[in-house]
């Protein structure tokens, strides 16, 4: 996502930079409001736990449009784009190793809850980068 929001600053400054936090925004609400909805209103049923490539693709474009974001920056001050997407991609890989070993080891102790704050976080952050405008 850095390298996206890179190469679209250098083409399109002006129209990305206004843009990007409405969809933010958009993205990060949609996808929070039915894991607070999922949260409350589970049936109880067994369900499977995996999540379609659909809502993978959808979940990590949400989330990574701060990285977008600092794409965007990188062109605008004219910075070199390799040295940051390096440091970027090893944080977040280390980062998400470690979550997704500690959600699987203790998840099941919140289970719902974490959820319903899950999806609170995400329409927290798109407010954030909606009102940081």
């Amino acid at each position: 996502m850095p390298v996206a929001g890179w190469i679209s600053g250098i083409q399109l400054e002006a129209f990305v930079s206004t843009a990007a936090p409405w969809i933010a925004f958009i993205l990060l609400s949609i996808i929070g409001i039915k894991m607070i909805y999922e949260g409350i209103f589970d049936d109880g049923e067994d369900k499977d736990d995996s999540f379609s490539l659909k809502e993978i693709f959808f979940l990590a474009i949400a989330t990574s449009i701060d990285a977008f974001l600092v794409g965007i920056t990188f062109a605008f001050l004219k910075t070199p784009i390799v040295e940051p997407i390096v440091i970027i991609g090893a944080v977040t890989f280390v980062l998400s190793f470690i979550g997704f070993y500690i959600g699987k080891g203790i998840g099941h102790l919140f289970e719902h809850k974490i959820e319903v704050f899950g999806g609170l976080i995400l329409i927290g952050i798109g407010l954030k980068i909606l009102l940081g405008f």
